[in-house]
């Protein structure tokens, strides 16, 4: 396989360094010396990058012959000793992706990505696993009292503990902050009363015990990824 000379498999890691270094934010789609392209969609948990959804390797458009000679001199550049019929045969039964059918494809991907930082979301915030009951008993608290003007001095306090303490456990325990646990909690109880199309952005980013309608949309974005007029828009939209 072409992929087993070094020299080769160090043109295929460049490439995928490159993709993963231009889609952490966005999808984006890197070609290699070949010809094959690869697009990445990033999945991000908040601010923080946590994968990719690839589409593969794939031709844009049906390869020609004067582009398959230059692969070969490539390939025997690289030190790939590999019989030149089988290889043109791979080449040429290759997957071409046209232009609106790959443009539609990176889309799901996109949304895919979107419910999979969603559901690490939840995922985050169910973690229980061997959990100190202190903190057990600290996110029970947090649920029964988000809607609150809660801190973490009255966390620690519930909990019997000081708050120093707490927040150093807490931290180690859950990988995120008290704030952001919080936030993390109030969004998605927020995500169940969007489902609600009479209730008004502003009413539900109070209900959840945000201060503020600017601090409410910026920490759903900083979170989902949209704003959440964007995620009803969706939702309802779907349904």
């Amino acid at each position: 396989m072409i992929s087993e000379a070094s020299r080769a498999c160090a043109a295929c890691l460049q490439v995928q360094e490159k993709l993963a270094d231009v889609a952490a934010l966005e999808p984006h789609t890197v070609g290699c010396p070949v010809g094959l392209c690869d697009t990445a969609v990033p999945v991000r948990l908040g601010d923080r990058l946590i994968g990719f959804l690839q589409t593969g390797q794939v031709f844009r458009k049906r390869p020609t012959e004067a582009q398959f000679r230059r692969v070969l001199k490539l390939v025997k550049e690289w030190g790939v000793n590999m019989d030149p019929a089988k290889l043109k045969e791979a080449y040429f039964a290759t997957t071409i992706v046209p232009t609106r059918r790959h443009e539609a494809v990176v889309k799901l991907l996109a949304i895919f990505a979107q419910h999979l930082s969603i559901l690490s979301n939840q995922v985050l915030l169910q973690q229980d696993n061997a959990e100190p009951p202190v903190i057990a008993r600290a996110k029970e608290y947090i649920q029964e009292h988000q809607t609150e003007n809660l801190r973490l001095g009255h966390v620690a306090k519930a909990v019997n503990t000081s708050t120093f303490y707490f927040c150093k456990m807490f931290k180690k325990v859950t990988g995120i902050n008290f704030t952001d646990y919080l936030s993390r909690v109030r969004i998605e109880k927020s995500k169940n009363l969007l489902l609600n199309p009479n209730l008004r952005v502003s009413e539900i980013a109070f209900e959840v015990g945000f201060q503020s309608l600017t601090h409410f949309n910026r920490v759903f974005k900083k979170i989902l990824g949209q704003s959440p007029t964007e995620y009803r828009t969706q939702l309802l939209g779907s349904s």
